[in-house]
């Protein structure tokens, strides 16, 4: 069976990564893909606009699965269009990816199959949304309703900074379109965490937990971005947690699934905020997350293949799915000025690290050289029983990469420490 994964980041690289090891896969290709998939796949380039030729490709090389990795493609209805083709695909049809695609209908949705969140009001009138903040108490977080590659998302200490956030994404379109609706949202203090699942129609398995970090700075300080470094487990999530999260996160999403039809054959993320024992959701993506995506599958025991065919043809239940009992923790090599302004093309060498795993997620090759391409340039994933040693690993290996215009948190999964 010969495999298509559809992406060019680090989420992309790892889960063609996993597959290549599954003995049910002869060959996986990647569209894009990018410098680091092209050394254990074969890099294609396929429009996702071109239905048309994407379905050739399928045709004339035995493509058995198609896993859609980004969320543009699954919110523009690829999963639809090649589902129509008769295609198998990884991934959730168009009316189920809006979960992710609009941030207010996430919170309707959640609202109305009472799926424990912050309280929320949405606004696609900036006048509307003005005299709003003008009466509420402060903080707030204010978002872009639309896709806005992780960066969409605004906490605001003031009435002033408020004003000004509304600004950038209703009337500067600093995320696009994306910004022709805003949610206003409720501040949720706790501890973050995120949980990744397995979902056909008529079952939902959560995944390891794992703990991103969104800033750009030490101690979770600058700006949002789309994440400089997670870990798996995350300890915050234990066994009782876990079971809390199970009944009144994930159960209930199924229910609105099935109530509402839509469906539904991928991956679910939750990111949640957890304070005094109870679990809250900040989003749900429809997709494997990045760069969790890069400590979950690592530890992934069982065939990832495996578990993909089952998903696509409603048999995950018959599936057991193990874990290795270990920590990973990934380190995000991101280029000097991320998430602002940040220089491309800068070679990267020593990309080989003895006691780690490196993934892509902002690379390409040139002339035969391995160049940045993108913000986030390279996850670092180190594994071992020992957290210290986990994050020891990590480190070591991103300081043994020659990219000199590297940056990095030196802090990644220190709060885990918190809870051992």
């Amino acid at each position: 069976m010969n495999v298509l994964v559809i992406g060019s980041g680090g989420r992309e690289h790892t889960i063609v990564w996993s597959l290549v090891k599954s003995d049910d896969v002869e060959k996986v290709f990647v569209s894009p893909g990018n410098g680091g998939t092209a050394s254990i796949a074969e890099n294609v380039s396929i429009p996702v606009s071109d239905i048309d030729t994407m379905i050739s490709f399928i045709k004339d090389n035995n493509i058995g699965l198609v896993v859609i990795g980004p969320e543009d493609p699954l919110v523009d209805g690829l999963a639809d269009k090649l589902l129509a083709e008769g295609v198998p695909v990884f991934g959730p049809q168009k009316k189920a990816a809006l979960l992710e695609g609009s941030k207010a209908y996430a919170k309707r949705f959640m609202k109305k199959y009472n799926i424990p969140t912050a309280a929320y009001e949405e606004f696609d009138d900036y006048y509307k949304a003005c005299t709003y903040l003008e009466s509420i108490a402060y903080p707030v977080v204010i978002k872009a309703d639309g896709l806005a590659a992780g960066k969409g998302v605004i906490i605001v200490n003031n009435q002033e900074e408020a004003l000004q956030a509304l600004d950038r994404i209703m009337k500067d379109k600093d995320f696009g379109n994306a910004g022709e609706k805003v949610v206003v949202e409720e501040f949720l203090e706790g501890e973050e965490a995120s949980i990744l699942a397995f979902v056909d129609s008529k079952t939902i398995v959560p995944m390891a937990p794992a703990q991103d970090h969104k800033a750009a700075y030490d101690g979770d300080t600058g700006p949002n971005t789309g994440g400089m470094g997670t870990y798996s487990p995350a300890p915050i999530v234990d066994e009782a947690m876990q079971k809390k999260i199970k009944k009144e996160v994930f159960d209930r999403f199924m229910v609105g699934l099935n109530t509402e039809n839509m469906p539904y054959h991928g991956i679910l993320f939750v990111g949640l905020m957890i304070k005094d024992g109870k679990p809250k959701v900040l989003e749900f993506n429809v997709r494997f997350g990045d760069p969790e995506t890069q400590v979950v599958l690592p530890r992934l025991k069982t065939d990832l293949y495996k578990i993909m065919d089952a998903v696509v043809n409603d048999r995950l239940s018959d599936i057991k799915i193990e874990w290795k009992d270990e920590f990973a923790v990934c380190v995000v090599i991101a280029s000097e000025g991320y998430p602002g302004k940040y220089p491309k093309d800068i070679e990267l060498s020593n990309l080989e690290q003895e006691d780690a795993m490196v993934f892509h997620a902002g690379t390409k090759i040139d002339d035969g050289k391995i160049l940045s391409s993108g913000g986030r340039v390279l996850g670092v994933t180190a594994m071992d029983s020992n957290l210290e040693k986990a994050i020891f690993k990590a480190y070591k290996a991103v300081e043994g990469i020659s990219f000199s215009k590297k940056y990095f948190r030196k802090d990644i999964a220190q709060k885990a420490f918190r809870h051992l």
